[in-house]
This record gives C-alpha cells, sequence and structure tokens, in this order.
C-alpha cells in the first residue's frame, strides 16, 4: 500500500510517510513551543529598520510545507500564532530589515502598521469624506496601504528614514492575550488580533511594534527618602497567566453580582490599587510571577507585571519559583527579558553559582550618599527535589549558593560600618527553609497549610543569623502569611522569618475563604526600625492587617 502526495507526484510508503510525519512533528514541537529566545532580546542593532512585515503559516501534515523564509532575508518572531494550539498548522510573522546606510533608492520603509479587516485608508477616506467623492492627490496617499496575511496592513515610504525617526518601524514582536501590553519604551500593542482565522483570534495573537531606537536602560538607583524612610512591597505568588486566566477560590467569587472573576485583571487591579495607595520605593517580586502551565508565552505574562511599575516609574526585583519556568521559557531566558525592561533591578547573578537570581539590592543613604543603608539578598531556591527517594518534595539552597552569601555579606562589612546610621540587611527566597516548620509560639498571622519546606536542612539559616540578616520572607505556601521570630539556643531572638501571603487570583486560596494578600517592610532609618503589615484584596481593604514592630535599634525585636 502506498500514499500519494498528489501536487509532487513523490511516493512513500506507509511507514516512511508515519516517521517523516513523527520527525516533522518532533520538529515543529522542538521549533515552536520553546521559543528561541531570539524572540524575547533585542533584535536590532541601532540604524535597523523595517522593510516588510508578512506572515508565514504551514502545516504538519505536508512533509514539503516550511514556516521558514529566507533567513537571510527575513526575520522570523519565534512565536507560533496558533500558541501550539493545533497540531497540524503553524504561522510565525516575519519581518525584512535593513542598516540605513545599506537602503537603496528603491527600497521602502514601513513607517505604519495596522491590523485591520478592511483597508485602512479606505476607511479613513469614507470617515474624512462621507460623500463617497473621489479622494484628490492631496487624499490619495491615505489609500497606499499594502495588504499582508492575517490582516496586517502596511504603510511603506520610499524616503529614507533615521531609525529614530517616531514614524518608523525599527522591530516587530509578537503577544498574546486580550489583557496584553508592552512596558518596553517605544513599543506599540495593536489593539485586534491577527486575522488568520479564528483559532489565532482565540489565542489573541496580537503585533506589536517599536518605533525609532529606544534609549539605553539603565537601572534605577535606590535611595532611602529625605524623611530617612524607605518601603517594600512584597508580592508573593501573582501566577499570572498568557491570557486573563481562570480565577482559582477566589473570595469574594463576584465582588460585584454577575460579574465573573478573571484572574490576572483583578491581580493587577489589587497590585495597582496598592502601589497608587502605599506608594513603595521598590518592589519585590518573590517568585511564580507567572502560572506556567497556563503560560504558553510568558514574555506576555511578564509584561503584565511589569508594566504597572514602568508606568509609575518604581524600582523592582524578582526571583524564580518553582512555577517560572514550566511554561516556554527558562530561568535564563526569563531573567534576560526582566533585566532588559526599564525600572528592573533584577539580576541573574554569578554565572558559577547555582540558579538564576542570586543577587544583591543595595539602597543607598539618603540625598548624595555613597554609602549603602540597607542591602536586600535574592536568592533562587529552585524547585522541585533533585533526590525524591530521600529528600520528597521541594529543593534547596547549594552549597555554592551559601558560600556566595556569606563571602558577598563579609566582604561588603567595611563599607557598611561607613554608614553613619544602622545599616540593616534582609533576605528574600521563594521556597521556606525547614525552620518555617519549627513552632516557637512566637507568630503572628495565619498559619493556615503545612509549611511545604524542603526535606533536606541545607544549613542556610545558619548562615543568615551568623550574617546578621534581621528578617528572610518567602512565598510558595498561599494562604501561610505569618511572620515568626527564630531564637538561639539562649532564647535570645535571631531574626523573623515571614511569609509574603499570595497576592494572585491563578494561583490556590482556598482554605476557609482566604482572601488575597500583600506584606509589606517599612524602614524609619533614624531609630533603625523596621514594620510589617499586610494589606487585603477584599473585606477590610483600607487597614494595615497584623501590624508588628519585628526590629528596633537595628536589632531583632520579640
Amino acid at each position: 500500500m502506498t500514499r500519494r502526495i498528489v501536487r509532487t507526484g513523490v511516493q512513500l510508503s506507509s511507514v516512511g510517510f508515519l516517521i517523516f510525519l513523527i520527525i516533522l512533528l518532533l520538529d515543529k514541537q522542538f521549533r515552536v513551543l520553546p521559543n528561541s529566545i531570539h524572540g524575547h532580546l533585542p533584535t536590532h542593532h541601532p540604524g535597523l529598520v523595517v522593510t516588510d512585515v508578512t506572515i508565514v503559516t504551514c502545516s504538519s501534515v505536508n512533509p514539503f510545507s516550511s514556516c521558514t523564509l529566507d533567513p537571510s532575508v527575513w526575520y522570523r518572531v519565534d512565536k507560533d500564532l496558533y500558541l501550539g494550539n493545533t497540531w497540524t498548522s503553524s504561522a510565525y510573522v516575519h519581518f525584512q530589515r535593513k542598516r540605513e546606510e545599506e537602503l537603496l533608492e528603491t527600497d521602502k520603509v514601513v513607517v505604519d502598521l495596522r491590523v485591520s479587516r478592511f483597508n485602512p485608508g479606505l476607511l479613513n477616506s469614507k470617515i474624512n469624506n462621507p460623500r463617497g467623492d473621489v479622494p484628490n492627490a492631496a487624499d490619495s496617499s491615505e489609500l497606499d496601504w499594502e495588504s499582508r496575511p492575517g490582516g496586517i496592513w502596511i504603510r511603506r515610504s520610499s524616503e529614507l528614514h533615521v531609525s529614530d525617526a517616531k514614524t518608523t518601524l525599527t522591530s516587530v514582536d509578537v503577544l498574546f492575550g486580550a489583557d496584553v501590553v508592552d512596558p518596553r519604551p517605544q513599543w506599540e500593542v495593536k489593539d485586534t488580533p491577527v486575522l488568520l482565522n479564528s483559532l489565532t483570534e482565540l489565542a489573541e495573537a496580537r503585533i506589536s511594534v517599536r518605533r525609532g531606537v529606544p534609549p539605553v536602560i539603565k537601572k534605577p538607583e535606590l535611595r532611602i527618602n529625605d524623611n530617612e524612610r524607605f518601603k517594600i512591597m512584597q508580592a508573593a505568588d501573582l501566577h499570572l497567566s498568557t491570557g486573563t486566566g481562570h480565577c482559582r477560590e477566589p473570595v469574594p467569587e463576584e465582588r460585584v453580582p454577575g460579574e465573573a472573576c478573571e484572574a490576572d485583571p483583578r491581580t493587577l487591579e489589587f497590585v495597582e490599587k496598592l502601589l497608587d495607595e502605599e506608594k513603595p520605593d521598590l518592589v519585590v517580586f518573590s517568585g511564580d510571577e507567572v502560572n506556567g502551565e497556563t503560560s504558553k508565552d510568558a514574555q506576555s505574562a511578564i509584561f503584565k507585571f511589569v508594566k504597572p511599575l514602568v508606568d509609575r516609574k518604581i524600582p523592582y526585583a524578582a526571583i524564580f519559583g518553582n512555577h517560572d519556568d514550566e511554561g516556554n521559557l527558562n530561568r535564563e531566558e526569563i531573567m534576560a527579558i526582566l533585566e532588559g525592561l526599564p525600572y528592573s533591578v533584577s539580576s541573574a547573578g554569578p554565572d558559577d553559582v547555582d540558579g538564576v537570581g542570586n543577587y544583591i539590592v543595595e539602597v543607598m543613604g539618603r540625598s548624595n550618599s555613597y554609602h549603602s543603608a540597607l542591602t536586600i539578598y535574592l536568592l533562587d531556591t529552585h524547585s522541585y527535589s533533585p533526590d525524591e527517594r530521600q529528600f520528597r518534595g521541594y529543593d534547596w539552597l547549594k552549597p555554592n549558593q551559601i558560600k556566595w552569601f556569606r563571602s558577598t555579606s563579609q566582604s561588603l562589612k567595611k563599607k557598611h560600618d561607613q554608614y553613619t546610621h544602622m545599616h540593616m540587611d534582609m533576605a528574600f527566597i521563594h521556597i521556606p527553609l525547614p525552620e518555617y516548620r519549627e513552632d516557637t509560639n512566637s507568630w503572628k498571622g495565619n498559619w493556615l497549610e503545612p509549611p511545604t519546606a524542603p526535606g533536606f536542612n541545607s544549613g542556610f539559616m545558619d548562615a543568615l543569623v551568623e550574617e546578621n540578616i534581621l528578617f528572610v520572607s518567602c512565598g510558595h505556601d498561599h494562604v501561610n502569611d505569618y511572620c515568626m521570630l527564630n531564637r538561639d539556643m539562649n532564647d535570645k531572638p535571631n531574626l523573623w522569618m515571614c511569609y509574603g501571603g499570595a497576592s494572585g487570583f491563578g494561583g490556590y486560596g482556598g482554605y476557609g475563604g482566604y482572601v488575597r494578600r500583600m506584606r509589606f517592610f517599612e524602614f524609619d532609618m533614624g531609630p533603625g526600625r523596621i514594620v510589617t503589615y499586610k494589606r487585603l484584596e477584599y473585606g477590610d481593604t483600607e487597614s494595615r492587617i497584623d501590624e508588628m514592630m519585628i526590629v528596633d535599634a537595628g536589632q531583632v525585636r520579640a
């Protein structure tokens, strides 16, 4: 029995055809689902301009179909417009670009792009000329739109445009979701999904374009304000998806009768409310920002939690949880995105230390002080246990991470001693330490589920105490939000171990009507004091919950 490929006349045996199809599907899976990092890092150098844009569709049941154009001419945005929702078809946005100095007189530069079922020039002409008269020469430019697949229309100019001109397109990207945003400078998301068919509209595949060359992104400087104050907002477990997401155990299920809960919009509304009311100086995202299993395009999810910070010019730092890299991007790729975004102080950290995101953030003293007032240690607690037979559950901090922490802390002590007030140190992680399980009878807040700390104790708590860390705060366990005091053998307070309390509706809630919340740490450098409290998403939303002083005169307070 043979199978005939009609258009080519090539004959393959059934077994041969099946093997070929399997190879093709595996190739498609490799190319599409992991999403090459090239789609998320800068895809240009100054001077590149876009000269054409198109979409290429291919079929996995046709072994001679390809979704790649000549790579010497076309750049492919490595994101399947179907988001892998069908195994039979794929589609990719491609664009051409050239150096300005290489443009020929016959070349055209893209100066505008729209997504529409109809010619935008005709629509504009109809608006400006409702009687339907034939447009005159002055109006003819409005009709100068070129059609491309997927409802894309482009306008091109034969005049040479410098790459920093406001009208010239210099890069193209693809994002997903009805709630999609783009926090990158000079990028604009088109408000209509790609119009290939119902599947691309279902995935809400959207084109984002950049005009001109964006400014160089510089890390912001953090500084104690003139009132000797500094405030950190810890956003734990946002669990954002590609698209609006699905609410898990929302409380209440409907804030307004008949208003269905959408996870990401409700989570981000809560975040933005607190940003506006609390006005934090720094936001620490303590892991599981991305709900991996529902984020087929993690970049779109990342952009959603970054945009409110960029809009308000608030610096932020992020570490990873066990779900962030369960989507289409790994830790290195996610951190590469975060490092390149405005107001981010996030860092991948040393290459020779286990994990991604082992780094410090220094907060300088007020005014023009060159001395650090606060040092914030952020560490990657990894994901799942590498030895399930012996230590079930979650991973632990590795010896070289603890060594890095100790050596960094000790190398900074001499500098920190030069600060005129009391220098203070703290740490943020995602997965709690084993000591979070120990009930010391000195804790405040909710303890509603068993702490899912790793089964192996790497000794990081001892290192924190020895290096005079005042508190460590984690996430991971969504309905625990307590702060617990750790004491030494002589009952002397060592440090506080806190939970952030989950804030995202895409992660589990449960356990008897748990309301989403956010933890804050407020520093007063005059008396060397730290106060912590939480704010609720629903109910008593204006009050500080479980407010407590945990540090006074630069010392842990019982």
